[in-house]
């Protein structure tokens, strides 16, 4: 059967299988590509990298050159693999660890998002890393960096505090840079669920799913929802979907792309036993997405015992073992990879739209209302079991007719409409905040 639409992405988060992000100390092109070679087997067709922003940029006017080569190299090999590469650059926090330049920490003190001096080096560094990589055909584009928006407020032991206007203006400066570096690729910029769901957190919706090529949602249900409902629960398979659809209530656009840029199968939430269940099952339900650009699992490789200090979740997140053994979600991934680009069929639009009311549109205070137990959230996952295939609209939207129209939405409920669900007995797990 032949379509028009092209199918979903579908890769990992690159995780070195050796010395982890710490690899670009001592970097061995050939151990990347054999880790490539690995991700390649299993079906995928893109990885996310993720440079070391202290180590590629160790003082404001110094971006090095060598580094900036191994970064070049890496994306030619996963070219040579057949994977296109997309790029995150203010690394930033990862896996529990923050990695910020000194010239912005302790003595040297500066607020990452409104200090001038420092607004003027990212964008040096990012337009840096967009234009070394411009004329390579499989370099997606840059995301600003991971999870950054953790820095900007609780829980973060030491934020760098802002408001949603300077959030603003910080975005479009550093996503101006990505542009001038490499124009016409996919850059964007990506939050942790805390723009979703926390109230009056700076990053916001509005900011998510406006700025940028396409909208970036993280998917991780050790944020409460796996301790609410249960890891079988319809709560807990369809949180990834639900992340998709939320952010297009705030989309200018009805078409805008949305990336499924992280998700994964965090223990104990999910088991080791469950996780090839829990991946196939959150693929489907996310597959059934209109506009999704792609699916991109964290991650490829475990996290070596070896290294100290990590989150326990955190060594066991890989699709492949840190000696390439495919684990049954790796397996899981790529089977469902091969069953959808077979005879792809897009995802009719979704009709029942539950009703969002945060505030301001653009500022969204009251935003926990969509969070794990707020009454979005339960009305979207009732629906849901109920076999409706919903979305989500703003309040300010819910009776403009075009805007319904164009987003093929024939029915619009109100929370308080939709009966709750009932949580599972293991309701009293902590939340998580960034990663």
């Amino acid at each position: 059967m032949t379509t028009t639409a092209q199918a979903p992405r579908f890769g990992v988060n690159y995780t070195p299988s050796a010395g982890w992000f710490h690899h670009w100390l001592d970097f061995d092109l050939d151990a990347v590509r054999a880790d490539f070679d690995s991700i390649a087997a299993l079906g995928l067709d893109h990885v996310r990298v993720f440079p070391l922003w202290p180590l590629f940029q160790p003082n404001r006017a110094l971006i090095r050159p060598r580094a900036v080569e191994q970064l070049t190299a890496l994306v030619d090999a996963a070219g040579e693999r057949g994977l296109d590469v997309a790029v995150d650059g203010l690394q930033g926090h990862l896996s529990s660890f923050d990695f910020l330049p000194s010239w912005t920490r302790t003595w040297h003190r500066r607020n990452l998002f409104t200090d001038p001096e420092v607004l003027d080096g990212q964008a040096a560094y990012l337009r840096t890393l967009a234009g070394a990589l411009r004329e390579r055909p499989n370099f997606l584009g840059m995301t600003l960096g991971n999870e950054i928006n953790q820095f900007s407020g609780a829980p973060h032991p030491d934020p760098d505090r802002v408001t949603p206007a300077e959030v603003e203006a910080w975005l479009r400066r550093m996503l101006a840079a990505c542009e001038r570096g490499a124009p016409g690729r996919l850059h964007l910029h990506a939050s942790y669920d805390a723009a979703w769901y926390l109230d009056e957190h700076p990053f916001t919706p509005w900011h998510s799913a406006r700025l940028g090529a396409a909208t970036a949602v993280h998917s991780w249900v050790f944020n409460g929802t796996a301790q609410r409902y249960g890891a079988h629960s319809t709560a807990t398979t369809q949180h990834a979907a639900y992340l998709v659809e939320l952010s297009k209530a705030w989309a200018d656009d009805p078409a805008r792309p949305v990336w499924l840029q992280e998700v994964g199968a965090p223990a104990p939430h999910i088991t080791a036993e469950d996780a090839a269940r829990f991946t196939g099952a959150t693929v489907e339900a996310v597959l059934d997405c209109p506009d999704l650009w792609g699916v991109t699992w964290w991650c490829s490789h475990d996290v070596d015992r070896s290294l100290a200090d990590f989150p326990e979740l955190e060594y066991g997140l890989g699709l492949l073992t840190t000696d390439g053994t495919v684990k049954p979600a790796g397996a899981r991934l790529a089977e469902a990879a091969a069953e959808a680009r077979r005879g792809w069929q897009p995802p009719e639009p979704r009709g029942t739209a539950v009703v969002v009311a945060t505030g301001d549109e653009v500022t969204s205070p009251r935003r926990a209302l969509c969070g794990p137990g707020g009454p979005v959230y339960e009305a979207f996952m009732r629906l849901a079991e109920a076999g409706a295939r919903p979305t989500t609209v703003l309040a300010e939207r819910a009776e403009d007719r075009a805007h319904l129209a164009a987003r093929g939405i024939t029915e619009v409920v109100h929370p308080s409409d939709v009966r709750s669900l009932q949580p599972s007995p293991a309701r009293n797990g902590a939340c998580r905040h960034a990663r």
